[in-house]
């Protein structure tokens, strides 16, 4: 497909894409979007213009929301031929192409919209799905020769973590502040946090609502998932090591979490799929599942200090978790818990096998001992106050680049 808007091969953008997405036109009308290249289509004017007639299902007009919520509860069946439409639509020769009368009232430059969360989150799941991430963590923290606690290869690992924090790309977050304890400290101490963490991550979108006592198949798992985003679970390693036992999570991760703008379909990423690792030993029968679950999705992580230029600090790919989203969901399930539509359910760090793909300030400079050299001459143990961390995700195959945009986001001092 050739699309009539003019972009770069480059683009994560393309029009084997068309990502969903929320934004602020003309810094006013609020309207569910779509992208190509660096164009923002407004999706409920060119609706009102009639180009989603004859989609059964799609009679009222969803995408005038200040939220993604109502489109994606329409459910694939319809979600998919949409996407499909829009492909259509904006391939050349169609009849979009030739109606500049609403391609001058649809089509924004993107720096005429200001992008906003794209789905209203009723609750959120956070994974530990990455085998070379749980190792690291449990080289430094537990036994370096028998790092995995137990039940790692059985289940997908997870704790549910706070919806009402996670935040837009641009949003900036103030360092958080707890009870820190060190280990040659007899008592604990409150104040900002001094290792303050990224996570790389990846997270999924769910579609539907489900009825309390109800599970979710992996054989049914990805109809329940409308699709992806990059995902920046923020941690405070101080506050979060001294609360952590017995309970788990707390302030150490609350505190905010970001996420990119554009939802990315499954049925775009359908060119990147790939089989996930083995698992050994075999899991449950509810656990297992057929076909390529996993996807080739490239990660990257940028570290830009306050004036500064952006730094490569980690290369990690979303193909290194241990357990699918088809698996994570069917496990979240299995006991009768109930799934929203909006619903978001993270990775957990995504980490490869070499000391570049770490996806942690924590594994990067493994707990503080191995320093970051950065561009403008400064170090990085952790993030400090003025960084902006930047995670970019995307893919090419076969001439066709999808991807994620990004999520950026600064520190500010605690307040």
């Amino acid at each position: 497909m050739t699309s009539f808007v003019e972009n770069s091969d480059l683009t994560d953008f393309s029009i084997y894409n068309i990502p969903f997405g929320v934004a602020i036109f003309n810094q006013e009308y609020i309207a569910c979007a779509t992208r190509i290249g660096n164009i923002i289509i407004d999706l409920a004017t060119l609706y009102d213009e009639g180009y989603f007639e004859n989609i059964e299902g799609l009679e009222d007009n969803v995408f005038e929301a200040y939220t993604l919520n109502s489109y994606i509860e329409l459910g694939k069946p319809i979600t998919s031929k949409v996407r499909e439409r829009i492909q259509e639509l904006l391939t050349e020769g169609s009849t979009l192409s030739k109606d500049q009368r609403v391609i001058e009232t649809c089509f924004f430059d993107m720096e005429e919209v200001q992008m906003m969360l794209p789905i209203h989150i009723p609750n959120y799941t956070d994974f530990y799905s990455c085998i070379e991430h749980a190792t690291n963590v449990g080289k430094m923290f537990r036994d370096p020769e028998n790092p995995l606690l137990p039940n790692w290869k059985h289940l997908p690992v997870a704790y549910h973590g706070r919806a009402s924090s996670i935040v837009a790309s641009g949003v900036n977050l103030h360092r958080p502040k707890g009870q820190m304890k060190t280990s040659d400290q007899k008592n604990p101490v409150f104040g900002p946090s001094q290792q303050l963490d990224f996570e790389l991550e990846m997270a999924f979108v769910t579609n539907k609502d489900t009825e309390l006592g109800s599970c979710i198949t992996t054989a049914e798992a990805e109809d329940a998932i409308f699709g992806l985003v990059i995902f920046n679970d923020w941690s405070a390693r101080d506050i979060q090591s001294w609360e952590y036992a017995p309970l788990g999570p707390f302030l150490g991760k609350n505190f905010g979490s970001s996420i990119s703008p554009w939802v990315v379909t499954l049925e775009a990423l359908d060119l990147f799929r790939i089989s996930s690792p083995p698992q050994d030993p075999e899991v449950l029968e509810y656990l297992q599942y057929t076909g390529d679950k996993n996807f080739d999705i490239q990660l990257e992580v940028y570290l830009q200090p306050e004036n500064a230029d952006e730094n490569l600090i980690s290369q990690s790919n979303y193909k290194y978790l241990y357990w699918n989203m088809a698996q994570q969901l069917a496990h979240h399930t299995v006991n009768g818990c109930n799934i929203e539509i909006g619903d978001v359910y993270a990775s957990g760090t995504i980490s490869g096998p070499s000391p570049q793909s770490f996806g942690s300030m924590l594994e990067l400079t493994w707990k503080g001992s191995k320093p970051i050299k950065l561009t403008d001459g400064s170090e990085r143990k952790f993030i400090e106050d003025g960084d902006t961390v930047i995670i970019r995700a995307y893919n090419q195959k076969e001439g066709k680049r999808i991807g994620f945009g990004e999520v950026r986001t600064q520190i500010l001092p605690a307040k």
